[in-house]
């Protein structure tokens, strides 16, 4: 099940978060995701419209969204991933909102891939200021949106 973020989730998301950055990201020290450990937590989680998906009483994943349209966070717990979980937060996000975009990675090629499988593009190739490694901004824009503009007469 796929429900809004309470603060008595905080524990459980962000351990998720840093078991699955870490083992996501092997190219990146996992001291600098330690030493970001309380900016996301104090700062970006607060700051996001956060979702979880719970099984049993257990969050399973989650996906933080910031401004409306950024993905800053998806991840799904180790032992889940690849069962859909991922793929359910995103397609929830699709449906409550018309346009979403995120970083990640080029390296993270499983990440790139889940994206692209769902239907995000690459729309530009930057070297990331903090961990001088490469990354695509990647974006998805809903079919409603994509008709609207469309249908907008200039």
């Amino acid at each position: 099940m796929i429900r809004d973020y309470k603060i008595t989730d905080c524990d459980a998301v962000m351990s998720i978060w840093l078991d699955t950055t870490t083992t996501a990201h092997p190219f990146i020290p996992s001291s600098y995701w330690a030493r970001n450990f309380l900016l996301v937590k104090k700062q970006v989680l607060p700051q996001s419209t956060t979702y979880v998906y719970e099984e049993n009483g257990e969050i399973l994943g989650f996906i933080s969204v910031l401004e409306s349209e950024y993905i800053g966070a998806l991840f799904v717990t180790g032992e889940k991933q690849g069962k859909g979980i991922g793929k359910a937060l995103l397609n929830y996000c699709k449906e409550n909102y018309d346009q979403l975009n995120l970083h990640v990675y080029s390296e993270n090629k499983k990440s790139v891939a889940f994206y692209e499988n769902n239907d995000f593009i690459i729309d530009e190739t930057k070297i990331n200021k903090d961990t001088e490694k490469e990354e695509y901004v990647m974006s998805w824009i809903s079919d409603d949106l994509i008709d609207l503009l469309t249908s907008i007469q200039y």
